[in-house]
């Protein structure tokens, strides 16, 4: 009785007022007339609520949120059906699903009539413009009378979870001398038009294709020899995330420390849509869970932090893996000591590149000052990496990721030689 009485509306709750109130006027002028219609108003809701309450539907809720992970600022779809299984037809449904407050206010929905075995198909639309994981559901529907005096509640267990990952800002297609696909086009051409000579055997392992076996060479040590050059082990990526909160600026999505974010997704996605496999590497160590390394990747960045970490190449030295792969780096603020560690992190012959943010424009865009060209500490930086074989570009709060992207690619990196090549004190 307690759960059918706090079912009533706004109205209901009116009625019995006014009723009460025009009963014990009725009762206190001994009117009969007055007393009658006091009865009514008091009597109508209560059997609202009786007949509300004894009626019993079986109602089931399907959920659908399609695509399930969606970029900032993209939409995803909700759709539910919802399906009446009991012998009655349903009365007036209200139905609202459970949004969470970024994704905008809660959806609701008006169902007049759900007859015995029949659905009624739902859907809107979510945006978000800040990643995250979110939770959708679950569904609640209020059974109401014909005079909107009732409602009754029920609310469904299924739910389902939107991921919402950084800005995904799609980069174009370079070419890099040398090749960092290891087993791609770049490589695997030059070592055919190189000649058959040329090529470095190693001994067959389990696993390894028939085709790949080098025949001169196996016949020449009578072991199984396969060819070095179409080896999968280098055709990956290592991407390093500068999560310090002390090395960025700005809060929001305007902050030096979502650009970052938004850079590192972007790349991952179009490096492994190229076909490379790889991981994400922060100061505070690599991200590890199941799955292919564009979903580990952008559900990662989705939910990542800043962190109160002071030294970049921490999380280098829990690196685990082959040589030989592209290393990516996206850092924020980095002094000539930090920069010489970062330098000293890469472990390999292979490809390495790294973005430096130049801080000091993130901050004068917050502080609204306008753009100003305070680089000066990231080019001394970028510097130092190049000198160790780094290409490295500055990049500023202004700079367009894709126009950042082509400059990395068209940068070098050779080590520069003369007067004047090291900032002063660079390698003191």
């Amino acid at each position: 009785m307690r759960s059918r009485l706090g079912g009533f509306t706004a109205r209901g709750k009116s009625f019995l007022a006014i009723g009460l109130a025009v009963v014990v006027t009725g009762l206190s002028l001994s009117e009969r007339a007055l007393l009658s219609v006091g009865l009514a108003l008091v009597l109508l809701p209560l059997f609202a609520a009786l007949a509300t309450g004894r009626t019993r539907y079986r109602i089931r809720c399907l959920r659908q949120l399609t695509p399930q992970r969606v970029p900032a600022g993209q939409h995803a779809t909700v759709s539910l059906r919802l399906e009446n299984i009991s012998r009655l037809p349903t009365g007036l449904l209200l139905a609202e699903d459970t949004v969470p407050y970024p994704l905008g206010s809660r959806p609701r929905f008006v169902l007049e009539r759900i007859e015995q075995g029949g659905a009624r198909e739902l859907s809107y639309p979510i945006q978000s413009d800040t990643r995250g994981h979110f939770t959708i559901g679950p569904l609640q529907v209020r059974v109401a009378d014909a005079f909107g005096l009732v409602e009754l509640g029920h609310s469904f267990a299924e739910h389902a979870t939107l991921v919402v990952t950084p800005t995904i800002i799609a980069l174009p297609r370079t070419f890099l001398a040398g090749s960092w696909h290891g087993e791609g086009t770049g490589r695997t051409r030059t070592a055919a038009t190189s000649g058959e000579d040329d090529v470095v055997p190693r001994a067959y392992r389990d696993g390894d294709e028939l085709r790949k076996v080098h025949w001169r060479s196996t016949a020449r040590r009578g072991e199984l020899m396969v060819r070095r050059e179409e080896q999968r082990w280098r055709n990956r990526a290592v991407l390093l995330l500068d999560t310090r909160a002390g090395a960025h600026t700005g809060t929001g999505a305007g902050s030096s420390f979502e650009f970052a974010v938004s850079a590192v997704a972007s790349i991952g996605v179009h490096l492994a849509r190229a076909g490379l496999d790889g991981q994400l590497i922060t100061d505070r160590g690599p991200a590890t869970a199941p799955g292919t390394f564009e979903d580990v990747l952008l559900d990662s960045l989705a939910i990542i932090k800043t962190s109160r970490g002071t030294e970049l190449t921490q999380g280098m030295d829990r690196v685990h893996g082959g040589a030989g792969g592209l290393l990516v780096a996206v850092a924020g603020r980095l002094t000539p000591a930090q920069a010489r560690q970062l330098a000293a992190s890469r472990r390999d012959a292979g490809t390495a590149m790294a973005l430096l943010l130049a801080i000091p424009t993130w901050a004068a865009t917050s502080a609204g000052r306008g753009q100003r060209r305070e680089t000066g500490e990231a080019d001394e930086a970028a510097v130092i990496l190049r000198a160790a074989g780094w290409r490295a570009v500055t990049v500023s709060a202004d700079t367009p990721l894709s126009v950042a992207w082509e400059k990395l690619h068209h940068a070098t990196d050779r080590p520069a030689t003369g007067p004047g090549w090291f900032p002063a004190g660079a390698w003191s």
